[in-house]
């Protein structure tokens, strides 16, 4: 038999057949228990049928094959077993089994076993099927293996020889004349050449096909490493198998003052609007723009100064919170308790407000705004970028019992405690503190003025970028293509093949609009509900966005990358907000099966295609299913507009788009700047950053990666310390922070630190927060002032320049907190050369430069006082807390 085939039915056959007889399959007998010399030496031979005694004998039996041993001889026969001398095997007993004893055991290449009529004559006896009259067999089947003793069959494809052709052709040309010269050796007799022949026409098309196929090669290469990729997807996707997470930018955050006419109160401005058009429910976002040619502030959503107002192409903003607005917060006063040419200071978090303004309220923003020049007292020169955004943390009312009188013109000699001025005291945030310094009154060129900055009211956040609403997308199709689809190979042998399975064809759809905005979740501070979660609504599963909203303006206009969010929400047939409502994720790695998620995957050019999961990694979509997308469009420093660029509002709520005679707005504008967008990473960018980003250490198990880590949690940490503590039960590493300007380690940020190292300490340590081991200073220094010079002015030059204060120049004292940190030492020098620095200085001598309360010359006479490892030197000279270091200066001569 020299065939291989997968249905064997030639053994059936025989075994019906009333007198043919035949090999059914055959066993070497290989018992560990046998004596060495019989093992391997017997054979079963099983028939299909009963065997008669005497039928076969060691004349029919041939032994054939080979490698070393060769010619082996059969040396007994039997049927059912009678065997001699007796094994310790047991005995056979069917009669349709023959035992063949050969004369030595074989090698381990294959053997065959024939029934043959005589020596003479191979053809099988009378009665025996001529295929199943032999088997093949090995001697060494029973040997111990690791592989499956079944032999496999395979059927290779023919191997053809290589043709003689160009194959560096790669183009339109060298693809045409590499096949005409083909066809010159397979048909050397056609010879035409003429564009117009079919022929040629022919070569052609395959040139152009191939041509093709050849920049896909091309371009499959060039997309397949990180260095050479020319799309902004296959860059992305590259860096993020090396754990760097490419950004594709952020949009962009303003504040928004919406004026209403006066005696307006409790107009509420919502972030969504749901109406009824043609019987279907819709929704409207409440947008902002910048200044177009359109008259007026207020612009009816979907009307036609709408469409006119959107081929400008303003800049959109949507409202992020509802708000309810009062025509007195327009604007609201300040009050200075009667006094004149006040200030409000760098870094104060309270001021006074005249009037009792009932409808204030902790969470409100209120921008402080210059409104007149201090100078000339006109609203022209004021300088609009001294502008503040706080938000309040507190709000109460109380009444100045003279406010009447402050108000008269000349003030009566005595004030009557009958006219009291009701005022607001509020605070607000110690994040919101004022960067600089507000007038709140002043004497100008025309005169006294009072409100020369004022407080701001009725503002809201916005954010930038505009929603397109149930935008069809496509539908999945409906069935494979079994040409254009990637078909699954099969490798499980010939016999073993399985009907080839397509791949479902590939559905990538595309969003009209661009480009897709990236945003960051933001929660608003009022307690109000909100119709609906925002585009950027946290994922359910994703942790870090289960926290507290910003409690801060500035908190409000900062958020990490980690929160940024494309603003795409896509619903699949029949639409329900619920079931059938797919999530964006910034990948797919830790999505299960089931989970109805994609990514937004967005281009250089800004075009966003949308990639599902594969059943393995996110949901695969059903055939024939529809997808609608629901997305903002707007993104990076195109949203960062100017001050005052924002002058229109776009709603369809009928509270808001009144009589245009008699509107309830009459005015909107964005008093700071927008910030916050920024541009996607770059190609580029993430070709360079990708290869490292990997390489950044996250995990903490010595002191030296404990004290790297904790300053890569916190910028306000200047440097960091750590120590291991066998504490009883386990190892506590303590971390000592040395924060900037001083600040002590607080409960705040002790929880914030815990919570950032957690995820890179080792499992085992416990870690505790701790303050720095401060070393108070006493220091005293003789000072002879120059003639002409005033003993207290020098006194005070030094207090101030040896300080632990900020200069009024920007510069740090001395004794600063930011100088100093662990294990710095303290030298003398330094000290001389600044006080000599001071003019009128004529000399000076340090008599005392020691550790507070350890009277010792030691450190005087060094030059230097050593700090330890987690030492930190201080010197406040502050006389309520004189333990925090103390200096004497003492001056002698001058005036």
């Amino acid at each position: 038999m020299h065939y291989f085939c997968c249905d064997e039915r030639r053994r059936n056959l025989v075994k019906d057949h009333d007198s043919l007889n035949g090999i059914d399959y055959l066993e070497v007998k290989d018992n560990k228990n046998d004596p060495n010399e019989q093992r391997q030496r017997t054979l079963s031979v099983h028939f299909l049928k009963n065997i008669a005694p005497g039928e076969l004998t060691e004349e029919n039996v041939l032994i054939e094959g080979g490698e070393r041993i060769r010619n082996i001889k059969v040396v007994r026969v039997s049927v059912g077993g009678i065997e001699s001398p007796p094994s310790a095997s047991p005995p056979e007993s069917d009669l349709s089994v023959l035992v063949v004893e050969v004369s030595t055991p074989g090698d381990f290449s294959m053997y065959t076993l024939r029934i043959v009529r005589d020596a003479e004559d191979e053809a099988p006896p009378e009665g025996f099927d001529p295929i199943l009259s032999a088997i093949d067999f090995s001697f060494k089947v029973a040997c111990q293996s690791d592989f499956d003793c079944k032999p496999s069959h395979v059927c290779p494809a023919e191997s053809l020889s290589e043709p003689e052709i160009n194959y560096l052709a790669k183009d339109f040309a060298s693809f045409k004349q590499l096949i005409l010269d083909r066809m010159a050796v397979v048909m050397p007799r056609w010879k035409e050449r003429n564009p117009a022949d079919l022929g040629i026409s022919l070569v052609e098309l395959l040139a152009y096909v191939a041509d093709h196929l050849s920049y896909q090669q091309d371009a499959v290469a060039t997309e397949a490493y990180l260095g050479t990729a020319r799309r902004r997807i296959s860059v992305r996707r590259h860096a993020r198998l090396v754990d760097y997470v490419m950004h594709e930018g952020s949009n962009a955050r303003v504040w928004i003052q919406i004026g209403v006419k006066e005696g307006v109160t409790g107009l509420v401005l919502k972030r969504e609007h749901t109406f009824i058009e043609n019987g279907e429910k819709k929704k409207t976002k409440t947008q902002f723009l910048t200044k177009t040619n359109i008259p007026g502030h207020i612009i009816r959503f979907s009307s036609k100064a709408y469409e006119e107002a959107l081929v400008a192409r303003p800049v959109v903003f949507e409202l992020m919170h509802d708000t309810t607005l009062y025509s007195e917060h327009n604007e609201i006063q300040f009050y200075t308790w009667g006094d004149q040419r006040c200030c409000l200071p760098k870094g104060a978090t309270r001021a006074t407000l005249l009037g009792r303004n009932n409808n204030l309220k902790a969470g409100d923003i209120l921008i402080v705004s210059e409104k007149l020049g201090p100078e000339t007292g006109r609203e022209e020169d004021a300088d609009p970028a001294r502008r503040h955004a706080v938000r309040l943390t507190a709000v109460h009312y109380q009444e100045d019992p003279l406010g009447k009188e402050y108000a008269e013109s000349p003030p009566v000699s005595s004030p009557s405690l009958n006219n009291p001025v009701p005022v607001t005291e509020i605070r607000w945030h110690s994040e919101d503190a004022l960067l600089f310094s507000f007038c709140i009154s002043a004497t100008t060129d025309a005169g006294y003025r009072e409100n020369v900055s004022v407080a701001l009211g009725n503002i809201v956040l916005a954010d930038h970028g505009q929603t397109i609403e149930d935008e069809e997308i496509g539908t999945v199709p409906k069935k494979d293509n079994p040409v254009l689809t990637k078909v699954e190979d099969s490798e499980n042998g010939y016999c073993n093949r399985k009907p080839a399975k397509p791949t479902p064809p590939r559905f990538r759809p595309k969003l009209k609009e661009r480009p897709l905005t990236h945003a960051a979740y933001y929660k608003p501070v009022s307690l109000e509900e909100i119709e609906s979660p925002p585009l950027t609504s946290p994922p359910e599963s994703n942790a870090n966005f289960s926290e507290k909203p910003p409690v801060s303006a500035k908190a409000a206009m900062e958020w990490p990358g980690k929160k940024i969010l494309p603003s795409v929400i896509i619903f699949s047939d029949p639409f329900d907000d619920k079931k059938d409502k797919w999530e964006p994720r910034r990948d797919l790695i830790i999505s299960g099966p089931s989970e109805q998620v994609f990514v937004p995957e967005t281009e250089s050019d800004g075009t966003t295609l949308i990639r599902f999961g594969d059943d393995t990694y996110g949901k695969r979509p059903n055939f024939n299913t529809s997808f609608k997308a629901t997305y903002r469009v707007g993104n990076g420093i195109r949203g960062n507009v100017g001050a005052e660029t924002i002058a229109h509002i776009v709603s369809k709520d009928p509270h808001i788009i009144t009589e245009v005679h008699d509107p309830f707005i009459i005015e909107v504008k964005n008093p700071l700047p927008a910030k916050g967008g920024t541009e996607p990473e770059t190609m580029e960018q993430a070709r360079q950053n990708a290869p490292y980003a990997f390489r950044t250490q996250k995990r903490a198990v010595t002191t030296e990666d404990y004290e790297e880590i904790a300053k890569r949690c916190d910028e306000d940490i200047q440097r960091a310390k750590a120590r291991f503590r066998w504490t009883g039960s386990w190892h506590t590493v303590y971390i000592t922070a040395d924060r900037l300007g001083g600040e002590m380690v607080n409960e705040n940020f002790e929880r914030e630190l815990r919570t950032c190292l957690e995820r890179y300490r080792m499992m085992g340590h416990d870690l505790e927060v701790d303050n720095p081991h401060f070393v108070s200073l006493e220091i005293e220094i003789s000072v002879c002032v120059k003639p002409g010079y005033f003993a207290s002015d020098i006194e005070t030059a030094l207090l101030e320049i040896l300080s632990n204060r900020t200069l009024p120049n920007g510069g740090k004292g001395v004794f600063h907190p930011d100088n100093f940190t662990f294990g710095q030492t303290v030298y003398l020098s330094p000290i001389y050369a600044v006080v000599q620095s001071i003019q009128g200085v004529s000399s000076s001598k340090i008599t005392k430069f020691q550790r507070q309360g350890i009277d010792s010359n030691e450190w005087l006479d060094a030059g230097k006082i050593v700090m330890e490892g987690f030492e930190i030197a201080r010197l406040d000279n502050d006389p309520n807390n004189p333990e925090r270091g103390v200096l004497r200066v003492e001056t002698k001569g001058g005036r």
